[in-house]
């Protein structure tokens, strides 16, 4: 599935056009982005959130398999 968002700044006519050039497409659905902030607020911690590395950490020495 392939979203196709248009920012409002583009316009509806543009829009309109995406939306007529991909409606027999199944797999692209065109979408006209209508927020006008971001819906993200700093709610949860403000400056004391920590950012951590998520991946796994790796075992010191040779991890080669002969």
């Amino acid at each position: 599935m392939i979203y196709c968002v248009v920012p409002q700044e583009l316009g509806e006519e543009v829009f309109r056009r995406l939306e007529a050039r991909y409606r027999d497409n199944p797999n692209i659905t065109v979408i006209w982005e209508r927020r006008t902030t971001e819906r993200r607020k700093d709610h949860r911690g403000g400056d004391q959130r920590q950012l951590r590395d998520r991946r796994r950490r790796r075992l010191p020495g040779d991890t080669a398999v002969d």
